[in-house]
């Protein structure tokens, strides 16, 4: 038997304060998924696509630039996209993604951060996305006020799997860096 009875309790031991200790930056990671329909343009990253069916929501449904906008507040430790811009706001109907993106920037630039890079991935089965990412990582770049270089997006299918390979949807994944000014 151990005699735990000297040593001492860790449970009430502070942790260090992360504030001058590479408190800096901060990681964060986002998803979104959206239903495709008829009747709807297809954005994705801020960028319209040719396609039969779109994305179905209460904005433009555009799931890459959803899916960032919760890594971005989750690093920030600011709750999620729906907290922010309600799926029941009458100002949100129909929206431009990219305006709530912008906005994310404003939130998380209030608590002193902005963005150090995002990483994301896109699964669809069609359309192709490999020839729209250039213009996708301008655009976003552009909203975001960053490189495009600090803007990293791929696209992937799920090899007719689940419901992106019934083509019933697309889903985004989105991580980030976000840095203290």
């Amino acid at each position: 038997m151990i005699d735990n009875s000297n040593n001492e309790s860790h449970a009430s031991t502070p942790l260090p304060n992360r504030e001058g200790h590479g408190g800096g930056s901060r990681i964060g990671f986002g998803y979104d998924v959206h239903k495709l329909v008829e009747g709807r343009e297809l954005w994705l990253g801020g960028i319209k696509l040719e396609h039969s069916v779109g994305l179905l929501g209460h904005s433009d449904a555009d799931v890459l630039i959803h899916a960032i906008c919760d890594a971005l507040l989750g690093a920030a430790n600011m709750r999620d996209i729906g907290f922010h811009f309600p799926d029941t706001g009458a100002e949100f109907k129909d929206i431009d993604s990219k305006i709530l993106l912008r906005k994310t920037i404003d939130l998380i630039a209030e608590k002193g951060y902005h963005v150090g890079n995002i990483d994301a991935t896109v699964c669809a089965e069609r359309p192709k996305l490999n020839p729209h990412i250039p213009a996708m990582q301008q655009c976003l770049a552009q909203v975001m006020g960053v490189d495009a270089d600090a803007v990293s997006i791929k696209a992937t299918t799920t090899e007719r799997l689940g419901f992106t390979g019934r083509e019933e949807g697309i889903s985004a994944y989105a991580v980030c860096l976000i840095e203290k000014r």
